[in-house]
């Protein structure tokens, strides 16, 4: 490792002297007047360089390069395979198709990593060669909550930063909202798999969940389905009243207020939301016949319209996304993208982080070993390590890196430095995504190949205006408390998702892939309406009772952790997925959907034969069939007061019992709220960002 440098003055402020010293002698000999506002300038600067202290520097040294070794171990195979990923186009889709065809996306299919010169590039400023060997801050994961925090602590260049990601940019295809559930089968995502849960995922590939995540620049929002979500007053209020200090409703507020520009109908005077942050919320351009039909079942069942990002929020709506005329707004697009040539930011895509370097007598963290290329790097951090690599990877790496449960990291024989109980808390928001509904009027749905035109494509291109720009048939929003709650008050136990496509749209090419269902099960029950008007009603479990859990699986950084669900493990959860089921079968049997011809279809699961269709048995036995992911993971990397035996970290976000390490993402969210966990990552580091400025008077 190369020495650090003194920081007291920074290059940046010694240049900068150099070249008003050379001026000022220039000036002297024209004229006095010169002369004179030249001292003074000088005099200034000076007194502002004497005022910083090495605490406060952001100064980035071009000559300290870090040294990285070759690596010798699993790390080749593993870029081998990344390598092998990265080969030509292993996803159908006939919308895909159509934009190949076009000025959109002139590609050629059988090159080698085609997206590659459409992707946003992330490279160091001009004039470094590689990454550095000492910075104030390493953050690990670009992802939502790691794209704002290295925006905001390297803004004023008062610190460095360092951020590393082990995927890529994004490119326009990420860009496109209808092509959400592609994404689910490409590299821009990590393709961790739950384990193997009996009675449980079995009608996908080897009947096992399917756990997708984000691995690109932005993270999970550079794949998800663009729904802004907060959580409600209440889930907020019942963190802060744990003993996490900080972290109420109102307080929280403020930060997703901060980020968002927001431009929603009806809201622009809206004291709720922002309108100067960096991260674009609209509604969705494209709406179809049936978003209305859902709005006005709803209302005649007595629901209100609300914004449901509003204290207000037990209703229904028509829903906010993360985008930007028609084009998904990544975290990454709203907070890097701008700021990428910052001299004192330095982003590493395809970075794998494999350690924290922790001291074990002192036990401070003091540096991240990383995989680039074949090169593994040992980085040094002066202030702070952040862990943003999401609810799966912050708990892997604390694990790999000694901190975690004692027993567990023993029997790996990884040396204790701090015995905290990571990974022993997981919540899983879940859905059913299979309660289908035809129609016999057309022109009411997205199905792919009637609105996969070169008119679609420009109408998009052009307008940001269209069907691509649904968030795949996803529309409208809304919260319901079933007759199984125990909960009092209007907190809901339900949230419901109308839409206007079901898993047969795409002629099983996209959604179905995106799922992995079994191909058995899609024949026999899906491919039968594929060219029939139908749709999906969506249903999450926004509270479930079942808890899971993350271990180890190998000391291979390399390897996916043991990914354990427990789904549906407490019979709540299942008794409140069926009285989901009832409450839309309701909604859907009212005048507004049966003008449209709309029916429950009534084809059975081969597996779930036994049952008469529509009886509990049965509904229960779709659900164990194909209940899947949102994607919602948290709690493994809890919050928690000192009191609290299960916390990871403290209310402001630090490690217990390690110097200098936070992990700051979803993973820190210590119980279920009623959100999809992409606002409340942001909204985290902004939280954090604010912390750690105030920590290290960064302000």
């Amino acid at each position: 490792m190369v020495e650090p440098v003194d920081t007291n003055i920074s290059t940046y402020t010694q240049l900068r002297r150099n070249s008003i010293t050379a001026e000022n002698s220039v000036h002297i000999q024209e004229t006095m007047k010169w002369k004179i506002l030249s001292l003074i300038y000088l005099q200034i600067l000076i007194s502002a360089t004497l005022s910083y202290n090495k605490e406060a520097t952001g100064a980035v040294e071009t000559n300290d390069d870090a040294e990285p070794t070759v690596c010798r171990s699993s790390c080749g195979k593993y870029n081998r395979e990344k390598r092998e990923k990265r080969n030509g186009v292993p996803w159908k889709s006939r919308i895909l198709d159509v934009m190949l065809s076009t000025k959109m996306l002139p590609l050629m299919p059988d090159a080698p990593d085609i997206l590659s010169f459409l992707r946003d590039k992330y490279e160091l400023p001009k004039g470094f060669n590689g990454p550095l060997a000492e910075y104030d801050f390493i953050i690990v994961g670009a992802g939502s909550a790691g794209s704002v925090l290295a925006s905001r602590l390297s803004e004023g260049r008062k610190a460095s930063v360092l951020l590393l990601e082990a995927g890529l940019g994004e490119s326009l295809v990420t860009d496109v909202p209808i092509l959400a559930p592609l994404l689910q089968q490409t590299e821009y995502v990590w393709p961790y798999t739950m384990d193997y849960q009996p009675g449980i995922c079995t009608g996908m590939t080897d009947g096992r969940c399917y756990w997708p995540r984000g691995k690109a620049v932005g993270g999970s929002s550079v794949v998800n389905y663009m729904i802004y979500s907060r959580g409600l007053q209440n889930d907020w209020d019942r963190i802060a009243a744990a003993g996490n200090y900080g972290w109420s409703y109102n307080d929280v507020m403020q930060y997703f207020i901060k980020s968002e520009r927001a431009n929603l109908k009806g809201l622009q005077n809206s004291s709720w939301h922002g309108r100067n942050g960096e991260l674009s919320v609209e509604d969705i351009p494209f709406r179809s016949k049936l978003s209305k039909a859902f709005m006005d079942a709803v209302k005649l069942l007595g629901h209100h319209t609300v914004d449901y990002n509003s204290p207000d929020s037990f209703g229904f709506s028509y829903i906010q996304a993360t985008m930007s005329g028609g084009h998904r707004a990544s975290a990454a697009k709203a907070f890097l993208h701008n700021n990428k040539k910052r001299k004192n930011l330095h982003i590493l895509t395809t970075s794998r982080a494999t350690k924290v370097i922790i001291d074990p007598v002192s036990k401070t963290a003091v540096g991240v070993e990383f995989n680039k290329n074949g090169q593994i790097y040992q980085i040094r951090a002066r202030k702070e390590i952040i862990l943003s690599a999401g609810p799966i990877e912050s708990p892997h790496l604390l694990m790999l890196s000694g901190v975690g449960p004692k027993n567990h990291l023993q029997s790996f024989g990884i040396p204790v430095i701090q015995n905290l109980k990571v990974g022993e808390s997981l919540y899983d928001h879940i859905y059913f995504p299979a309660l289908v509904f035809t129609l016999n009027t057309t022109n009411l749905t997205l199905i792919q190949k009637k609105i996969a035109t070169i008119d679609t494509v420009i109408q998009y291109n052009h307008y940001g205006q269209g069907p691509m720009t649904s968030l795949a048939g996803v529309e409208t929003i809304g919260y319901i408390k079933t007759h199984v709650s125990d909960e009092i008050g209007d907190h809901p136990d339900i949230e419901i998702l109308g839409t206007c496509a079901s898993i047969a749209s795409d002629e099983g090419q996209v959604v179905a892939k995106g799922l992995h269902i079994a191909d058995w099960l899609y024949k026999e029950v899906y491919k039968p309406i594929e060219n029939t008007e139908s749709f999906t009603v969506l249903f999450m479990l926004p509270h479930p009772k079942s808890k899971g859990n993350l271990k180890l699986n190998s000391t291979d950084p390399y390897k996916h952790p043991s990914l354990k669900g427990n789904y549906l493990t407490h019979r709540q959860d299942i008794d409140t997925l069926l009285a989901a089921i009832r409450y839309i079968i309701k909604l859907v049997d009212t005048p507004p959907f049966r003008k449209y011809g709309a029916k429950l279809y009534r084809k059975k699961f081969p597996n779930c034969k036994e049952y008469e269709f529509n009886s509990d048995g049965y509904w229960e036995c779709a659900i164990r069939t194909l209940s899947s992911t949102l994607h919602h993971q948290i709690a493994t990397c809890k919050m928690g007061p000192s009191t609290d035996p299960e916390a990871v970290v403290d209310p402001e976000l630090k490690v217990y019992g390690i110097k200098k390490l936070r992990v700051v993402d979803t993973s820190i969210i210590p119980r279920t709220i009623v959100a999809h966990t992409n606002a409340p990552a942001i909204m985290i580091a902004e939280k954090a960002a604010d912390m750690i400025k105030r920590d290290w008077a960064l302000y």
